[in-house]
């Protein structure tokens, strides 16, 4: 009798463990996922990739970054042209700024000593702005173009995004979602120009197309 019990006993102790087997591979096993959900995931993240228009899709949000009193000081003063300045007015007078986002990134202000006067001593005002811009950051700037067409001379001021290809990823982010902030704050400017490389800004074509295309036949004096 002893002999059967403990063999009934050894019985019930083999089936306990092998459920208790069953059951911690059953919780260690991936359950099975049904092949129309991962088609449905592959199919949502295809239209969102397709919308941005990169495989990795970023969702770039508002920045809620704040635009100075100083860049909207300074382009009412580039805006505003007196018929007849004095020399010394026009010597001080903006041809271009540069704006960058201040050190705790939530605003938007002038940078210190990045502009280019009326006044300067330089044989090519375009090409001194270009030379500001900085090799691995993003800014945004106005430059107010003297140019000509096939029928008058004109000056319109540009507003330009710079944001180089070799540029962090963060301050790429940053200065497109808060582009929309300080355009706002820069009204009545007609041309905008966005330029990824210093090839694209050396060639005054790039620019000269934003303000009149075919038309333009020289920027700052200089033939395009």
């Amino acid at each position: 009798m002893r002999i059967a019990n403990r063999t009934f006993l050894g019985s019930v102790c083999m089936r306990i463990a092998g459920r208790e087997v069953e059951d911690s591979l059953s919780q260690r096993a991936p359950p099975e996922v049904p092949l129309s959900h991962i088609k449905r995931k592959r199919r949502r993240s295809e239209a969102l990739d397709g919308d941005s228009g990169n495989s990795s899709c970023v969702l770039i949000m508002a920045s809620g970054v704040a635009v100075s009193d100083g860049v909207i000081k300074v382009f009412n003063e580039m805006k505003v042209r007196k018929a007849s300045p004095g020399p010394a007015e026009l010597s001080q007078r903006k041809k271009a700024v540069l704006f960058c986002l201040s050190e705790d990134q939530r605003a938007i202000v002038l940078e210190p000593g990045k502009e280019v006067l009326v006044g300067d001593a330089v044989p090519d005002p375009y090409a001194a702005f270009v030379a500001l811009l900085p090799e691995r950051d993003c800014r945004y700037a106005l430059y107010d173009a003297t140019y000509e067409t096939r029928e008058t001379k004109k000056e319109d001021l540009v507003f330009i995004f710079w944001a180089p290809e070799c540029a962090p990823l963060k301050s790429k982010m940053i200065y497109a979602s808060s582009k929309d902030a300080i355009k706002k704050k820069l009204t009545g400017i007609k041309h905008e120009l966005q330029a990824n490389s210093f090839e694209e800004v050396k060639d005054r074509c790039t620019l000269a197309e934003k303000l009149g295309g075919s038309s333009v036949v020289s920027l700052e004096g200089k033939p395009v």
